[in-house]
């Protein structure tokens, strides 16, 4: 008889895309898991228990974040993410969001670590996860405006399988 694996927490979150002026991706370089040293957007965990919508996520940890208060309708929904078994660790489900009114200025070092305005073309030469180096910054880039959803499963031998699930 094989053991069976405990199964996988399943979280809920958002990730926020937020640009300056001159439209430089804010970065948040982590001092925490997950991607603890790496640069990311910010962004956090769905509160689930209270009913949170993600477009509320997106304004609550925007304000949280980079202290921003923000609304619930100045973010565009620009893609959704599955990723099955991240780090052998956990499934995610990622709502990824462009915040629409651009930052003036740069948020001051937060408990989640420090920022930093990076042109678009310097994202991928950033320490960066290697899912948003591989499969999500390039994908916001192309659908920029629209709207992506794709599923991707980690191996544990650090292979990532995606597929493309919607497009517009």
């Amino acid at each position: 008889m094989t053991a069976t694996a405990a199964p996988l927490p399943h979280k809920i979150s958002t990730l926020i895309y937020a640009f300056n002026g001159q439209d430089e991706l804010l970065m948040l370089r982590r001092c925490g898991p997950p991607n603890a040293g790496l640069w990311s957007p910010f962004g956090g965990k769905l509160h689930g228990h209270e009913g949170e919508s993600p477009h509320q996520c997106a304004a609550r940890e925007t304000a949280e974040e980079i202290g921003l208060t923000v609304r619930s309708g100045d973010f565009h929904l620009a893609g959704m993410v599955s990723e099955h078994g991240y780090e052998g660790q956990t499934h995610w489900l990622m709502f990824m969001f462009e915040l629409k009114p651009r930052l003036t200025v740069l948020p001051q070092p937060h408990a989640e670590g420090v920022f930093e305005f990076v042109p678009m073309k310097e994202v991928t030469r950033r320490s960066i996860p290697v899912t948003d180096r591989k499969i999500l910054w390039p994908l916001f880039k192309k659908h920029r405006g629209g709207f992506f959803a794709v599923s991707i499963v980690c191996h544990p031998d650090g292979n990532l399988v995606w597929k493309m699930e919607e497009t517009f």
